[in-house]
């Protein structure tokens, strides 16, 4: 008798992590933001955000839009990771990209003069990843979060995504 194992954690975490780039890359062009620096840091962003979701510490992946003269925040966008798997699980996917397109033209195109910065949270614990530490983000204070659900999902590990937007 022979038995066959797979290991579908490691598809989740592939499937996860590479939508939750996708989204950020989303965020960033439809806001009319410049890539370039977001490409440049992929390989950096996706060493983090997988090796994070394998361990199970990573949180919550955030994008900081923030105006550089004055470093006052734009807005935020939250992708919170959600560990939740069920015994009878049938192995359901998705990514909702029309769901985050709808939300982006809702929170509207960035100033020309924009910057961002991606953040990870994690829980402590966390393994080490080359090129990642420690960081202060800007405060939230005067904005509201504007939940949209559930955007990715691969077998319960899930990404939940929010964006802050200025009360006012």
């Amino acid at each position: 008798m022979s038995a066959v194992s797979v290991n579908t954690y490691a598809y989740s975490v592939t499937y996860v992590a590479d939508n939750i780039l996708k989204s950020l890359k989303d965020i960033i062009v439809l806001s009319e933001l410049n890539p370039e620096e977001f490409w440049n840091g992929w390989e950096s962003n996706s060493r983090a955000i997988r090796a994070w979701l394998d361990s199970k510490h990573l949180t919550k992946v955030m994008l900081e839009i923030y105006h550089p003269h004055t470093n006052e925040l734009i807005t935020r966008w939250d992708i919170d990771v959600v560990y939740e798997w069920a015994a009878n699980d049938d192995g359901n996917f998705y990514t909702d990209t029309d769901l985050l397109k709808y939300h982006i033209r809702k929170a509207g195109i960035a100033p020309s003069s924009a910057k961002y910065r991606v953040f990870l949270r994690t829980n402590p614990g966390e393994p080490y990843v080359q090129g990642w530490g420690d960081a202060t983000m800007l405060s939230t204070a005067g904005f509201v979060r504007q939940s949209m659900g559930s955007t990715v999902n691969h077998n319960g590990l899930a990404a939940n995504t929010s964006y802050w937007r200025k009360v006012g």
